[in-house]
């Protein structure tokens, strides 16, 4: 075998077998082994895990080998006996006590994203997204399908939380959004990247719209934040009265939906926005041929079987604004997953 030919295959096996990396991710996750180990007063054995979690000595050493590989853990040997402990990367994104922790974007991509992942070929011969085949639940009413349950509702929006903890600053600092008094965020779940906005922006007063069972599952599970600036309201974006604001926040918005759909809620909100106020797009951009950045093109895919949407380019973002009214589009990326894009009316 040549070596370009051995280069080609290592790199088709590291493809093929990206899944189980995935899984060690998520199954670590699950099983609590970050946390543990965060707890832990000092580096652990395997035995010592297995026994703490109450998980097989056999697959918690299988486990914890691969994590170190993967530089998710860090060994130690002492008197022949391994011990394990977090690197930098998993004490700060993966133990559940860190303010930046992504544990909670990880269960639900291990539980729901890549259960729908599975349909990934019926996917792409349908064109629609896959929770009949994943769940057994009808998606005609997109969100109905996303919130299923109690549970997963809470999984999302807990999800969500962990992305804006870790993205929300600079999306929100790309444009300087301190001129619009009042912002409101529209689909803003559990007010997460409203509680970055009112950090960035002490000045503004912030307004959560989304529907009643979002809220009432916040408020149940105590997510919302404990911010004076910050008010929930509830209804639907499609259908209710939008809130008085002078910046509308769209945030992971229009991804899901098809563009006739972004068409009619641009319009919505460019009736209801205030005159020189405008309306704030955040999502992961495309470049402008649309093949890449290949994280972006993951998450198109990912809204094919999840959702019924896409990622889209700036410019395909800037035609369904100025269709819809608003003006002065301009975009920014922020060297990060999520751009931003602010128009005004």
């Amino acid at each position: 075998m040549s070596s370009s030919e051995g280069a080609g295959l290592r790199v088709l096996d590291e493809y093929a077998n990206g899944f189980m990396v995935s899984q060690v991710l998520f199954a670590a996750c699950e099983l609590g082994v970050f946390d543990l180990l965060a707890e832990a007063a000092e580096p652990l054995a395997s035995a010592a895990v297995a026994a703490r979690l109450g998980s097989s000595p056999r697959g918690t050493e299988l486990l914890l080998d691969t994590c170190v590989s993967l530089k998710l853990l860090q060994v130690e040997v002492r008197g022949g006996t391994a011990l394990y402990g977090n690197t930098e990367l998993s004490s700060t994104y993966l133990a559940r006590a860190s303010p930046k922790s992504q544990h909670n974007m990880l269960v639900y991509l291990g539980r729901t994203t890549y259960l729908c992942w599975g349909h990934l070929a019926q996917a792409v011969r349908e064109g629609k997204n896959q929770y009949l085949k994943a769940f057994g639940v009808p998606s005609e009413e997109l969100f109905t399908a996303i919130y299923r349950s109690e549970g997963e509702r809470l999984r999302f929006m807990q999800g969500l939380q962990a992305v804006w903890s870790v993205h929300g600053t600079s999306v929100l600092a790309a444009f300087d959004l301190s001129p619009f008094p009042v912002i409101c965020d529209l689909g803003g779940c559990g007010g997460a990247l409203a509680r970055e906005c009112a950090s960035l922006y002490p000045r503004c007063h912030l307004i959560v719209f989304d529907i009643p069972e979002v809220v009432q599952t916040a408020r149940r599970h105590r997510l919302l934040p404990e911010e004076e600036r910050i008010e929930f309201r509830e209804g639907d974006f499609f259908q209710d009265r939008l809130p008085e604001a002078d910046l509308y926040v769209l945030a992971r918005i229009l991804h899901d939906w098809a563009d006739p759909t972004c068409s009619q809620l641009l319009a919505r909100i460019w009736g209801a926005c205030r005159p020189g106020g405008g309306v704030l797009l955040v999502e992961s951009l495309l470049d402008a041929d649309g093949r890449g950045p290949l994280t972006t093109q993951l998450y198109s895919l990912n809204m094919l079987v999840q959702t019924e949407g896409r990622e889209r380019t700036p410019a395909q973002y800037q035609a369904l604004l100025t269709a819809a009214g608003f003006r002065d589009v301009r975009c920014k990326r922020t060297g990060g997953v999520y751009g931003a894009v602010l128009a005004r009316k």
